[in-house]
């Protein structure tokens, strides 16, 4: 039985550029370098040192101002899913998962007689507490298929190219 990393090891093991890295995967919120950097266990210099690079690189996204700020873009999350469901996948397996979601869409949409998720108002709110969690937590689920359908046709579309040029495994 393997023993659950500790906090010193990840410090340990991982340089400050990895550690800043893998607190930014995490962070959707725009967060100063000095947040990183207590996080991170690192001085204030080399996050901002890291996360000025995995800004340039597209990874992390910079707001100018006073302090500057720092968070995860979500765009190249998105497009590093796409390109790795591309090439781990054929085109007709993630069609077939397109159409698996599109069915569940059509539940969706069938259940609460809305086309999409922010169509259904506040009046179509359940009373009961318990009902009102698991409604919130259907139209959660409910976008995120929506986005799951619009990730897997790009991952589709790139597969089909892959395959093109011969580059899928």
């Amino acid at each position: 039985m393997s023993e659950t990393p500790t906090r010193e090891d990840w410090t340990a093991e991982r340089t400050t550029f990895q550690r800043v890295y893998d607190l930014l995967v995490g962070t959707r919120e725009f967060l100063r370098a000095d947040a990183f950097a207590e996080r991170a266990d690192c001085s204030e210099t080399a996050a901002r040192e890291a996360l000025e690079q995995l800004a340039e690189m597209g990874i992390a996204r910079r707001r100018e101002g006073r302090p500057v700020t720092y968070r995860r873009n979500d765009s190249y999350f998105e497009w590093k899913r796409i390109e790795s469901l591309a090439r781990d996948h054929s085109p007709a397996e993630l069609r077939d998962r397109v159409e698996t979601l599109l069915d569940r869409e059509s539940e969706f949409q069938e259940r609460f007689g809305a086309p999409d998720p922010d169509a259904v108002t506040a009046a179509d709110l359940p009373d009961d507490p318990e009902r009102l969690e698991a409604h919130w937590d259907d139209l959660r689920e409910w976008r995120t298929v929506r986005r799951d359908v619009r990730v897997l046709r790009e991952a589709v579309q790139r597969a089909g190219r892959l395959a093109d040029d011969g580059a899928r495994v």
